[in-house]
């Protein structure tokens, strides 16, 4: 069984990876080179990544969720959201801003352009669809997919019961606020890979 975010960037992503870690899976965040196998339709070399790992968050995750519920039957699907999609704009924005490559090619496969500011309809359209996309294909499937919104106060208990394990009694991370340092540790390494992919 895998465990798969499908949450886009932004929607407290870090957070669940941190939790999956906690928990002792084997967890793969960002993924350049699954990114480029996507893009390749080269799915035999994705799932060649794919097999090794237990769990899933950020890109290129969101993108193949249906194609990983093939591959992966009685897999769980985890959908990361934020209060609203003017929330998740403004924070999109300021990732992108503070980001060391701010033409990260990245970004452009998946939302069309460099940076977000300037096309926001059309980033608040593509995060609205996404949400409602997951949400009707599993809409008949309540045991494969939990959607949660850590700023509505979703936590373990949550993850724990979708999950069908014990609540941890580690405090919850919240890693995107920054205030643990496996979270911040992980963000730093996200921002240094995606930084040196884009150079190449």
């Amino acid at each position: 069984m895998k465990i798969i975010g499908i949450g886009l960037n932004k929607t407290g992503t870090t957070t669940l990876g941190v939790c999956m870690e906690q928990i002792g899976k084997r967890h793969l965040s960002f993924n350049a080179q699954a990114f480029r196998h996507i893009l390749n339709d080269d799915l035999e070399a994705l799932w060649e990544i794919t097999d090794a790992y237990e769990s899933f968050e950020d890109w290129p995750w969101p993108l193949v969720y249906k194609k990983m519920d093939d591959r992966y039957p009685h897999s769980k699907f985890i959908l990361t959201t934020r209060k609203n999609s003017e929330v998740w704009f403004q924070s999109l924005c300021k990732h992108s801003e503070r980001s060391e490559n701010k033409n990260s090619p990245f970004r452009k496969k998946i939302y069309g352009f460099d940076m977000p500011y300037e096309n926001k309809d059309h980033h608040l359209s593509f995060y609205e669809q996404h949400t409602a996309e997951a949400r009707s294909y599993f809409k008949d499937r309540p045991n494969d997919f939990l959607e949660v919104c850590w700023e509505r106060g979703d936590n373990w208990l949550q993850l724990a019961n979708f999950l069908n394990i014990p609540v941890p009694k580690s405090p919850f991370p919240h890693a995107g606020k920054a205030v643990g340092t496996t979270g911040q540790l992980l963000r730093k390494i996200k921002s240094h890979v995606a930084h040196a992919i884009g150079r190449k």
